[in-house]
């Protein structure tokens, strides 16, 4: 058995052993390095020899052959753990696979729902309160109050469910959301949500004693953030919009996407969702940008030319 081999198997038998390795693990690793290995037997390089030449030119023919970013970073991962077992072991002196950086993976746009699929979610959400009573009546207020205030503010939908019933103090039209980090932010209500708030709590008495806002019997108190997702993927298919497509953070991509689409600034977005880095807001720019590009490639008359 060749030398390389050798190493190979014994890299398996380690992680296998000490970090207990799951079998889909172990045949990634070996997959990606026996690869790697008949690189370098092709270039008439040794394992032993080998160096971050010999990587950087792995990295540049596997991206030449169209390897995606996420296969070539973890081919890359999979080289420095090996590289790290021989280093370790003494069969060479440096990890050649150390300083060299990873293929910088494209940063996916965030799914959005049009304004007329939202429209139709929450038109069907309303149809579902007609005509029920008692408990029934109850869940239909509360889901139909749950979709216009995510919609309405944009907040996280761990931020929604738990809200505290004590948000309602003072003036309802804006509320005070603690999020991440321990962060207050302000978030208005418009006319809507304000509505649909008021009919929820007309019938919400018999959780009056309730700290929160979206009582329910779960274990946490309050409706749960699986809970409404399965409810939100419901109203969607008798919407006739794809299940698959739609989740509470969809619904919070839509909101900023919308309000930037209307004109709105993009720090003043950033301050309704929370984020404290202004970068991550700026990602539905780049949804925007995506859109018009797409609308002249297919309606401009020279586009196809």
């Amino acid at each position: 058995m060749p030398a390389s081999e050798t190493h190979l198997k014994a890299f398996l038998e380690m992680i296998a052993a000490e970090r207990g390795a799951a079998q889909n693990t172990l045949d990634a690793y070996e997959r990606d390095l026996t690869a790697y290995l008949a690189f370098l037997d092709q270039r008439q390089r040794a394992l032993e020899a080998s160096n971050s030449k010999d990587v950087q030119a792995y990295l540049q023919a596997i991206s030449d052959e169209g390897l995606a970013a996420a296969s070539r970073a973890r081919r890359l991962s999979s080289l420095r753990q090996f590289y790290k077992f021989l280093t370790n072991e003494g069969v060479i002196g440096a990890n050649p696979a150390s300083g060299i950086s990873g293929p910088k993976k494209a940063r996916s746009l965030p799914k959005i729902l049009s304004i007329d699929e939202v429209d139709r979610l929450i038109e069907t959400a309303s149809h579902r309160v007609e005509g029920q009573e008692g408990r029934n009546l109850f869940r239909a207020l509360r889901f139909q109050c749950l979709l216009e205030m995510l919609y309405a503010t944009g907040m996280r939908v761990s931020e929604l469910v738990s809200l505290p019933r004590s948000v309602l103090r003072g003036d309802t039209r804006v509320l005070t959301i603690k999020g991440k980090g321990g962060r207050e932010r302000l978030v208005p209500l418009n006319p809507a949500a304000r509505d649909a708030l008021d009919k929820y709590l007309a019938v919400s008495g018999r959780f009056d004693n309730s700290p929160w806002l979206f009582a329910s019997k779960a274990a946490e108190g309050h409706v749960t953030r699986q809970g409404f997702a399965l409810d939100l993927k419901d109203v969607a298919s008798e919407a006739g919009i794809d299940a698959e497509r739609v989740s509470p953070h969809v619904l919070r991509h839509a909101f900023a996407s919308h309000l930037l689409d209307r004109g709105a600034d993009l720090r003043a977005v950033q301050q309704l969702l929370g984020h404290a880095d202004i970068s991550t807001t700026e990602i539905y720019t780049h949804v925007l940008q995506e859109r018009l590009k797409k609308l002249v490639n297919d309606h401009h008359p020279l586009a196809k030319k």
